[in-house]
């Protein structure tokens, strides 16, 4: 008894929350980036373009723009356990009614629309809550929590592929409409806004007298807390912005169309998921070395080389014919993914502090959801346009150089203290 009591003291509470988000971000994001795997299915089932195609996502991304900015906002006034449990609600609800559509605007509907609601506010949300919980820790915390995010198509893509392999693609839906909207939901549950909520202070550092608080708090060099509205005055917001929009960008023209690129190539379904799959692989070993790295080294460097490296892969992609070149780009670029995305997070608790992360998530979040919304159309266009992807992944490579110096010019801003 008296271990058990001692372990529970030792166990900090964030950890449970990261966990809980870690399989979150794994249905969440698998459900999503494993469109796909989709691709040509929906494709050949409804006599569609690819551009018209990649429009379903492309019009998925547009309506996530403003959900993204409502979950960051619930998230400050109802804590994240009431926004995940709706969040799960519609993903279940989205898949399952959209493995009974028979025309092309159902899709817009149950996809696009209802899909949106459910998935958009993931990311901020999840984010929001990790940073809340962690300050000295954030970078490992954060990245550790994103690992969903790369974990998602390592197991939902081969999971989806086999469903409709041995099914169709109906029936894929409908049974990862039912396991996310089961797990999300129960999940949701174990979720706490912050550390105050149970007693605590971040990063499980044991509570200290008010008297002490009140001096830590003068000693302390802890960034300074913006509203919305302060943060958007910034130059770094906006850079923190273009950089969220140009990776989104880069990010899903990949996943939408590399499964598509790859079997056009005559690559067989089954590797091309591999080859997607391995993309999110690479990507957790990102968020957990670079996160680890940008603690003690510094955010900016790190976030700057994982753009370069993003790059160098895209236009690498641009070339690509043979498998092992597939695989060799899937592990530096999603590489490369998971780190930037784990330290661009980190910045803007760094920066902004903690008063209204959420908010603020919310809203730069609309920028990654116009660049998402943005690549898979641009790259269905292109290749309607010329029948192949080259151009499209060299404007992939040329977005990822544009990221490192926004990125590059992102710089700590002076606010005032109005707690966290």
């Amino acid at each position: 008894m008296r271990a058990r009591l001692r372990i529970k003291e030792r166990l900090f509470y964030g950890w449970v929350v990261i966990t809980a988000y870690l399989v979150i971000g794994t249905i969440a994001f698998g459900t999503r980036q494993s469109f796909g795997v989709f691709f040509k299915s929906i494709e050949g089932e409804f006599d569609l373009s690819r551009a018209a195609t990649s429009g379903i996502f492309s019009v998925y991304m547009v309506f996530g723009c403003t959900f993204t900015f409502l979950g960051g906002w619930a998230l400050d006034r109802y804590g994240p356990r009431v926004v995940t449990f709706l969040m799960g609600l519609f993903v279940g609800l989205s898949l399952l009614l959209t493995s009974q559509v028979n025309s092309l605007w159902q899709l817009f509907i149950t996809y696009s629309l209802l899909l949106a609601i459910g998935t958009s506010a993931v990311y901020p949300t999840m984010m929001a809550t990790t940073a809340r919980w962690f300050d000295k820790k954030r970078g490992l915390a954060i990245g550790i929590a994103g690992i969903g995010v790369g974990l998602g198509p390592v197991v939902m893509a081969p999971f989806a592929t086999y469903l409709i392999a041995n099914f169709d693609w109906r029936m894929a839906y409908i049974v990862m409409g039912l396991i996310a909207g089961l797990v999300v939901t129960s999940l949701s549950m174990l979720l706490k806004k912050d550390p105050g909520e149970i007693g605590a202070s971040p990063d499980g550092v044991r509570p200290v007298s008010s008297e002490r608080l009140v001096q830590d708090k003068k000693s302390d060099a802890q960034p300074a807390s913006f509203s919305l509205l302060e943060a958007f005055r910034t130059t770094s917001f906006w850079f923190l912005g273009i950089a969220w929009l140009s990776i989104a960008f880069c990010f899903y023209l990949v996943s939408t169309h590399i499964v598509p690129r790859a079997t056009d190539v005559g690559i067989s379904a089954a590797d091309a998921a591999v080859v997607l799959a391995l993309t999110g692989g690479s990507g957790i070993l990102g968020r957990l070395i670079m996160g680890f790295l940008s603690d003690r080294i510094g955010r900016k460097a790190i976030a700057i080389i994982c753009a370069l490296l993003q790059a160098a892969a895209m236009a690498w992609l641009a070339w690509s014919q043979e498998l092992w070149m597939f695989y060799l780009f899937a592990v530096v670029f999603g590489f490369g993914f998971g780190g930037i995305d784990a330290i661009i997070t980190a910045l803007i608790g760094d920066i902004f502090g903690m008063h209204s992360i959420g908010a603020i998530m919310g809203v730069l979040a609309i920028g990654w959801g116009i660049g998402a919304a943005v690549g898979p159309i641009v790259g269905g266009l292109i290749f309607d346009i010329t029948k192949s992807y080259f151009m499209a992944f060299l404007i992939g490579a040329l977005v990822m150089l544009v990221t490192s110096l926004s990125v590059a010019l992102i710089r700590r801003e002076i606010g005032r203290n109005i707690g966290a």
